[in-house]
């Protein structure tokens, strides 16, 4: 009964780890250390206020991170000078220096369309947000003669922050997977740097096109979330199957062989059953009881309320191969806790209990995902 009741789990566990292999593989990043990058860019930018004006020199450096293959952000300083072209005011002025702060979030659209490959050699992905730029404010003096003629004088004088928003597309070659070429085009709207001097001093557009490089510490680092091997998840399951039908044979020549025996004392005897070793099994990173593991526990239960001068230990485990050491700890205590409180719920006497969590267990059961268990013994 002992053998039959763990191959039993088993059985069940492999059943529940062949439908988690079909899902889409998930990737992110392990550590908050993990996929941190650094990039240069250098390029032309222009306002664009009755037409394209006159391009002059732009420049950005950035630092971000790439949270999954799909999604990223960073943080994005640049600038250096704008230029407008002759306003009806008359006004123009060349390279007047300014700079600009970008917070973006990033979108890789062939990792999401077409799935993460980390040998891949372009990527094409858009990015957008907040931005804000500093520039002298301009200040205007219009005056009028006798004859009605107008005329304007301008003055700079304080820093002035403008506030608007910005998107953009980039291409990216990767030459290894810490170092990138980078082409971005950015186009954004905000308040003009030149003021009341400009025919669109509340939301005039400018653009620009960089040319730069990246490069990411330690190269990009994606761990799977599911990462399961169809194959020798059915070979496991096709053994368990085997096991447990050689059990069944045994006990049904057990039964044969005690109907032949003739009783040579009439004694009527209560067999008790005692609860051996049970393993309920979790998925990847879950302290979350499945419908599996609830019925093993209520069959637990059952034995345990029945034996109630025995005491049992609730140990926790989980998967070496994955996480930190820390986080397994604590993931090993959160399962044997999530177990312990399904038996206690079940009524069984929190005096018969010992929690414990091992953390993380390499090769338990010779397969990695079997490390994510609690067992009952």
């Amino acid at each position: 009964m002992k053998s039959k009741l763990i191959i039993a789990s088993l059985l069940l566990a492999g059943a529940c780890a062949t439908l988690n292999a079909q899902e889409k593989t998930k990737y992110y990043t392990d550590k908050a250390s993990d996929n941190i990058f650094v990039g240069v860019g250098v390029g032309g930018m222009a306002v664009i206020n009755d037409g394209i004006n006159t391009p002059t020199m732009n420049f950005n450096i950035s630092v971000g991170k790439y949270i999954t293959p799909v999604w990223g952000v960073r943080g994005q300083i640049g600038g250096i000078w704008q230029s407008l072209d002759d306003q009806d005011s008359g006004y123009h002025r060349y390279c007047k220096k300014f700079g600009e702060i970008n917070l973006d979030a990033m979108l890789n659209l062939i990792n999401l369309f077409g799935g993460y490959n980390p040998n891949r050699a372009f990527d094409l992905y858009v990015f957008g947000g907040p931005t804000m730029n500093l520039g002298k404010a301009v200040d205007t003096d219009l005056t009028i003669d006798a004859a009605g003629n107008k005329s304007y004088a301008y003055t700079e004088d304080g820093l002035k922050a403008r506030f608007g928003a910005t998107v953009g597309l980039g291409l990216a070659y990767n030459l290894s997977s810490k170092w990138a070429i980078n082409l971005e085009g950015r186009l954004g709207v905000t308040p003009s740097i030149f003021g009341d001097a400009s025919d669109c001093r509340k939301a005039e557009a400018t653009a620009r096109v960089n040319l730069g490089v990246a490069y990411t510490f330690g190269g990009k680092k994606f761990v799977a979330a599911s990462n399961i091997d169809e194959d020798a998840i059915n070979a496991e399951l096709n053994r368990y199957r085997r096991e447990l039908a050689q059990a069944q044979a045994d006990l049904a020549n057990c039964k044969n062989a005690l109907a032949n025996v003739k009783p040579e004392v009439r004694e009527v005897t209560k067999e008790v059953e005692v609860a051996g070793p049970r393993a309920i099994f979790f998925k990847i990173g879950s302290a979350r009881l499945d419908d599996y593991g609830k019925v093993n526990i209520e069959l637990a239960a059952k034995i345990l309320k029945a034996n109630p001068d025995k005491k049992y230990k609730v140990a926790g485990y989980a998967d070496k191969a994955t996480g930190s050491a820390s986080w397994n700890q604590k993931l090993s205590e959160k399962r044997a806790q999530v177990v312990y409180d399904a038996l206690v719920a079940q009524g069984v006497d929190k005096n018969q209990l010992e929690l414990i969590g091992f953390g993380g267990t390499a090769n338990m059961f010779g397969k990695n995902f079997l490390n994510r268990v609690v067992i009952l013994e």
